[in-house]
């Protein structure tokens, strides 16, 4: 009695894995993509078997029967033998839920409310719990949100000098985000030092960028704000930029609001920089000796030696750094390009080992003044345990 279903719903798309919480195995996962359109598609993999199938998939609802059909036929039986609950990973909770909930109709209810704060996201993660809710009702529903590690932000590190108005009653303030990852690396890490008195620097990089300052275990400070959009830069997210600008574009161009957030959160950032919002052709392009990809990868750079060293010195030391997702597991150049920076805090590359980094790998000497490590991410595991330690009370 220690599987786990977790469920990540997107607008268009379905991730799913089961879990077992003790041993970490990936019992089964699958892929349900392009929900909504012409035709959809589905992969299934499970003991190293890989069933797919592409077929429309018009809403979520179809999505999630595909799935259920998927384990019938394929297993595991989750029929005979059900998970001791499905967790599902939500993007805001706001200040409203600062740890693994319980799903029932108030839950979902608030999490409607809070739509405002992540128009993008949290209406697709409501459809897809209700979805999920149908198709799998014997057993509970636990959100588990990205906000939710978070919680402990300083004041001093969430509060925005803003009016009191958009404070109080717009609830206007950093949140943060990749919580789960966050937590999940910082802890996994700490565990690799055999210590919890640690200060770390956490580098979650993908097409989403966040930087975490983790104390003792306690997020302290963290890149992303109100939205996902604050911060390093990204693929297609400017990352931080002077306020003045949008009211610059509406002023001089003429610009919409929606114009305005399109620009920033789908068409900035790498791709606004380089014309691609993919880093690894980015990358291929800068060391072929594109200017533009340079240009790219050294701003990308400079936003993240910038925020480590903000961090470093909020933190009043830097014990650690920790580098995941796609890109910060899989470049070896950009992790040397910001290790290289840092000498300044006593950091010593390990080129050989950084350029053959495969999973959990010290990338710094043993002299280095600042331990860096690649761990790459598990939120499928993080949001597991986390359910089943909810349920466990």
């Amino acid at each position: 009695m220690s599987r786990v279903l977790v469920v990540n719903a997107g607008s268009s798309s379905v991730k799913y894995q089961l879990l077992d919480v003790h041993s970490a195995a990936v019992l089964a996962s699958g892929l349900i993509e392009q929900i909504g359109e012409r035709e959809g598609r589905a992969r299934h993999t499970t003991g190293g078997a890989d069933f797919s199938a592409t077929r429309p998939i018009p809403d979520h609802a179809a999505a999630f029967a595909l799935l259920a059909a998927a384990f019938a036929d394929h297993g595991p039986d989750l029929e005979t033998d059900p998970p001791v609950a499905v967790g599902h990973r939500v993007v805001h909770g706001g200040t409203r839920f600062q740890a693994a909930t319980v799903i029932d109709d108030d839950v979902l209810a608030t999490l409607h409310d809070l739509t405002p704060l992540a128009p993008l996201h949290n209406p697709a993660n409501i459809t897809g719990i209700r979805a999920a809710m149908a198709s799998f009702p014997g057993v509970p529903h636990v959100a588990v949100f990205d906000t939710a590690f978070h919680r402990t932000l300083p004041p001093a590190a969430y509060t925005y000098a803003v009016p009191p108005d958009w404070r109080e009653t717009y609830h206007v303030r950093r949140y943060g985000f990749h919580g789960t990852s966050h937590q999940y690396v910082s802890h996994r890490l700490a565990a690799i030092l055999g210590r919890t008195d640690v200060a770390v620097v956490v580098l979650h990089l993908g097409n989403g960028c966040s930087a975490c300052a983790v104390l003792d275990g306690a997020s302290v400070e963290t890149s992303m704000g109100l939205t996902p959009l604050e911060g390093l830069v990204m693929g297609t997210r400017s990352g931080d930029v002077d306020p003045a600008i949008p009211f610059h574009l509406a002023r001089t161009a003429g610009l919409t609001i929606d114009e305005l957030d399109a620009a920033l959160n789908k068409a900035s950032g790498l791709k606004a920089l380089a014309g691609e919002n993919d880093f690894r052709t980015v990358s291929a392009r800068a060391a072929a000796g594109e200017p533009d990809a340079i240009a790219a990868i050294d701003v990308v750079v400079h936003r993240l030696v910038k925020y480590i060293g903000a961090y470093a010195a909020v933190m009043g030391r830097l014990d650690a750094l920790a580098f995941t997702g796609g890109i910060g597991e899989h470049s070896a150049a950009l992790r040397a390009a910001v290790l290289s920076r840092l000498t300044v805090f006593g950091v010593e590359l390990d080129r050989a080992a950084n350029d053959d980094a495969r999973g959990e790998t010290r990338v710094t000497t043993d002299g280095s003044g600042v331990a860096a490590y690649v761990i790459p991410t598990n939120e499928e595991l993080q949001i597991a345990r986390e359910a089943m330690a909810l349920l466990r009370g």
